[in-house]
């Protein structure tokens, strides 16, 4: 068989067109890039985590690159997975997996998440998913108003209010960014979920603030869907923008504006799905701060069964 010839790698004739990439290699760009903007990791970032070239992952993200199986190993490894979800192949050596996923097949997501439901209900995950915990998680990308909203809705419900970026820090001693330039993105995962392991079991009662990209760890975020009342605070891109801006942070949207706001965007698309496998969904852009506190205060009190 022979081999695809990347433009990049011979320097040589023109680029290829979109009829002469193969149909694969566009496929396993679309999932790097769609795994690393899940993430919230620029392609930097990535290339220097994964020590590949800037260049190399430009063409593989374009479809236009045929790297080695170990460059691929090397990115599935930054990205914290596995080469089965980087090139598309979940099969497994397991005849029940295999059945499983057969069973799964052409599944509504709604069916899906009834399924994962039971599922987590039968391996003992959680008591009774039809009852509500009254720990409460709000999640979405930073600049939604978690960390506002929570505390005002903490105060107003009696409860303790968890910022769950601070307890990550007080577990590693050292500050989010330091985690991540130190120990990489694998050890602040892992601090995360230790994070909220113990927020679940410490607090009956808690309103808890998390990471905007705590979904991207599907392990930490099926612990918080099994043991906590989900909340999705959504917000425009140019919102979310704003508000980060506002508070001096510009970590993930570094560059120009144009870039900045594209980033965004991406992230927000590839987190989208995730989010929305939340209980419930508040617009924080819909109306003024205070409005949206009202909303979430009587969402979450008619929830529980408090009285407003």
């Amino acid at each position: 068989m022979t081999a695809h010839i990347s433009h990049a790698a011979t320097g040589a004739g023109s680029p290829p067109t979109a009829e002469d990439k193969h149909p694969f290699l566009v496929a396993l760009g679309e999932r790097i890039r769609a795994l690393r903007s899940r993430r919230g990791i620029t392609r930097k970032a990535l290339s220097i985590s994964a020590g590949v070239s800037e260049r190399h992952l430009a063409n593989l993200e374009y479809g236009e690159g045929n790297a080695s199986i170990m460059v691929l190993l090397q990115i599935a490894e930054a990205l914290q997975t596995n080469l089965t979800e980087l090139v598309g192949d979940f099969t497994t050596d397991s005849p029940e997996c295999l059945m499983i996923r057969a069973l799964l097949e052409n599944q509504s997501e709604e069916t899906l998440r009834e399924i994962r439901v039971k599922i987590t209900e039968l391996l003992g995950e959680t008591s009774n998913a039809n009852i509500l915990s009254p720990r409460i998680a709000l999640i979405g990308l930073r600049g939604a108003g978690k960390s506002t909203l929570g505390r005002m809705l903490a105060e107003d419900l009696g409860f303790p209010f968890v910022e769950l970026s601070r307890e990550i820090e007080k577990f590693a001693g050292c500050s989010i960014a330091e985690i991540q330039a130190l120990y990489g993105m694998n050890a602040y995962r892992r601090y995360e979920r230790r994070a909220i392991e113990e927020a679940i079991q410490l607090y009956p009662e808690a309103v808890i603030c998390t990471p905007g990209g705590l979904v991207s760890d599907p392990v930490t975020f099926n612990e918080l869907l099994s043991h906590c009342t989900t909340v999705w605070l959504q917000a425009t891109p140019e919102d979310h923008m704003q508000r980060v801006m506002a508070q001096g942070d510009f970590r993930p949207m570094s560059g120009g504006s144009k870039e900045a706001m594209d980033d965004l965007k991406h992230i927000l698309d590839a987190r989208s799905t995730f989010y929305s496998k939340a209980q419930f969904k508040l617009d924080t852009s819909a109306q003024s701060e205070a409005e949206s506190f009202l909303k979430l205060r009587d969402m979450m009190r008619d929830a529980l069964q408090m009285p407003q």
